[in-house]
This record gives C-alpha cells, sequence and structure tokens, in this order.
C-alpha cells in the first residue's frame, strides 16, 4: 500500500513561525508533526509515502534522513505548485507508477481516522474515490458533502457561503483512490481535487463515496488550532498519542520558582526561569522565558526569547526572534530574527 502525502503548503496562515519551518516539520509535542503522520499511515499497512513540494524543499531533507520506521520515503520535488490534484496526479506518475489503490491526504491534518476500515469501504463499492468525511455544525470553512443513503455522493461543495451555519458532513482531507481518477490530469497544470476533481468525477457519474467518521482530526492550518491539536493530544483525546501533561523535554530546564499551566509543552533546550508563567502555550527548542515573564496561548519559535518581566499573549514568535525586557503584547507576530521592543495596544 501507497500513501501520497501533500506537504507543499506555504503556510501563510501559521507566520511568521513557517517563514522558516515547512508547516509539517512545525513539532508535535516531541517531534515533527509529519512523523505523526506516517506512524499513522504505518500502523495501516501502508509501506510506502510519496511526499510532494514545492516550498521549503531543502528543510525535508534532514528530516527523511532522520526518519526510521516501517515504511520507505519517497521525495518527489514540484517544479511549480500544482494545486492538490496535480500534486497527487504528478505523484501516481512518478518512477514506476502506482497501479494500485492508494491513500492521498494533507500533510497537515492530525487525525486517528481507522484507514484500514475506510479502505474496506472504498474496494467493497468498487469506489474510485472515498473521501474520508467529518459531521459538522457548520460547514462553511469547510467543503460540505450531500450523500445518497448507501455513502455515494451527490454532490461536492468546497467551503458552501451563507449568512448561517450550514451543518453536514464535511471534507477530512484523506482520500482512498484509484490511479485512473486522475488519469485525465495534465501532466505539469495545476488541478485542485476539491474544486475541480471531484466535482468532474461526480458529474460524470464515477463511483465516488463519503466514508463518514467520527475519528479525531484537526488541520494545523492556523495558530488557534496547532495550539488546540496540541492541547487534544496532551489531553488524550486522539488515539495512540499519550503525554504527560504538561510536557516537558528531558533536556530543558525549568525553574522550581516557575509556574507551568496543564497545556503547556517545552521543547528540547528550552528554558523557564524563575518567577515566569506560561499557560496554554508551546515553546520550541532552545527558546526562552526570562524571569518573571508571563505567556499565554502562544508560540515561541526555536530560539525566541521573551525576556525579563515581559507579557505576550496569543503571540506567534518566529525562529531567533526576541520581546524585550517589560514589553506587554497581545497578538504579536515577530518575524524571524527580528525584535519587538514597544508596548501594543489590547
Amino acid at each position: 500500500m501507497k500513501a501520497v502525502v501533500l506537504v507543499g503548503g506555504e503556510g501563510t496562515r501559521l507566520r511568521p513561525l513557517t517563514e522558516t519551518i515547512p508547516k509539517p516539520l512545525i513539532p508535535l509535542i516531541d517531534r515533527p508533526f509529519l512523523h505523526h503522520v506516517l506512524d499513522h499511515l504505518a500502523r495501516h499497512g501502508v509501506h510506502e509515502v510519496l511526499l510532494s513540494s514545492s516550498y521549503l524543499v531543502d528543510a525535508f531533507s534532514d528530516f527523511i534522513e532522520a526518519r526510521h520506521g516501517d515504511l520507505a520515503v519517497t521525495w518527489i520535488t514540484e517544479p511549480s505548485p500544482l494545486g492538490t490534484a496535480g500534486a497527487v496526479a504528478n505523484a501516481v506518475a512518478y518512477g514506476g507508477g502506482i497501479r494500485e489503490t492508494f491513500l492521498a491526504l494533507n500533510g497537515d491534518i492530525l487525525t486517528d481516522l481507522d484507514l484500514t476500515t475506510m479502505l474496506a469501504f472504498h474496494r467493497e463499492r468498487r469506489a474510485a474515490a472515498t473521501i474520508a468525511l467529518a459531521p459538522a455544525e457548520d460547514a462553511r470553512a469547510y467543503g460540505l458533502v450531500e450523500l445518497r443513503d448507501d455513502g455515494g455522493v451527490l454532490e461536492f461543495k468546497e467551503k458552501p457561503q451563507g449568512p448561517n451555519a450550514i451543518p453536514g458532513p464535511v471534507n477530512a482531507g484523506t482520500y482512498a483512490l484509484e490511479p485512473q481518477a486522475l488519469a485525465e490530469i495534465p501532466p505539469g497544470r495545476s488541478v485542485s481535487i476539491e474544486h475541480e476533481t471531484f466535482p468532474e468525477m461526480i458529474r460524470s457519474g464515477a463511483p465516488v463515496y463519503g466514508f463518514v467518521s467520527r475519528a479525531y482530526w484537526m488541520d494545523l492550518g492556523t495558530p488557534q488550532k496547532y495550539l488546540r491539536a496540541t492541547f487534544d493530544a496532551l489531553e488524550g483525546r486522539v488515539h495512540d498519542l499519550a503525554y504527560a501533561s504538561p510536557h516537558v523535554d528531558g533536556t530543558a530546564r525549568v525553574s522550581l520558582r516557575a509556574h507551568l499551566g496543564r497545556w503547556v509543552v517545552v521543547g528540547p533546550g528550552a528554558r523557564v526561569e524563575d518567577g515566569a508563567q506560561v499557560e496554554d502555550s508551546v515553546l520550541l527548542a532552545g527558546s526562552v522565558v526570562g524571569k518573571g515573564a508571563r505567556i499565554r496561548d502562544s508560540i515561541l519559535g526555536p530560539g525566541a526569547v521573551v525576556a525579563e518581566g515581559a507579557t505576550v499573549m496569543d503571540a506567534v514568535l518566529a525562529e531567533g526572534s526576541r520581546v524585550e525586557p517589560h514589553v506587554w503584547s497581545r497578538g504579536a507576530r515577530v518575524s524571524a530574527g527580528q525584535a519587538l521592543s514597544l508596548h501594543q495596544p489590547v
């Protein structure tokens, strides 16, 4: 079994953190998020994963070299962004090509979806494509999918619009596909699987099905969702993930006079000094919270520093950035290597 994992998104909504780190390589608790994705695939019998991207390609080299496990990783460089369907079609045609049922998924989704059961559902119905779906109270931020009683897809509405909440099953970003489902996509063309491929398959009468599941899933596309996924993992809401809460890496240093809330991750080599208070936040490798500083609802990138007496809330600090002493800030976004030295209004 093979899987295509799309890791080419630029992560614009997670900037400035993604200025130097591709979104799939941002750590979730104790390792790059992409490790969680690949481990989940391996648990369901995937033996080879094709990673496809055109963004920050060199940054993935160390990840691939360090990857240890029971599946092979093949890298495919996109000369230019190809969209979701174009990237998957490019991967299907790579090398000797994919000639059997395979999985395709976005590399920024944390899920414990039962892929084995989904594949059985796909094969029993002789589907060309099966879309993992999750029930939602409001589908406007996702993709609403209308189904027949047997699970066949009637209509695929990517991010429907309207003034009121639209409940229903939504696209959860994982697909079981037959190679022929993407056979008509021209090589090198950017194509969206959500906006173009699935709607065209449905119009043509191809067997497209929806697999509805209440499995956990969360895309890590924004700081708020990244933090929510982290806290859910700490709380044991994601099957196969188990962590102490708060999670403090063995190489981190936390003063006995500091306070850590329950939903906190302190990464490798990070430091929390006397009198500091950290709540609902992630401190990535080598970051520093100075004496008496206060952190809440924030992400500190690798080597970021919040100096003595400073307070930051709802902040995203990129790699090597700094908040100067006694600054008070809400909603700061500090780019890599830059400093925040002025108080910001509420």
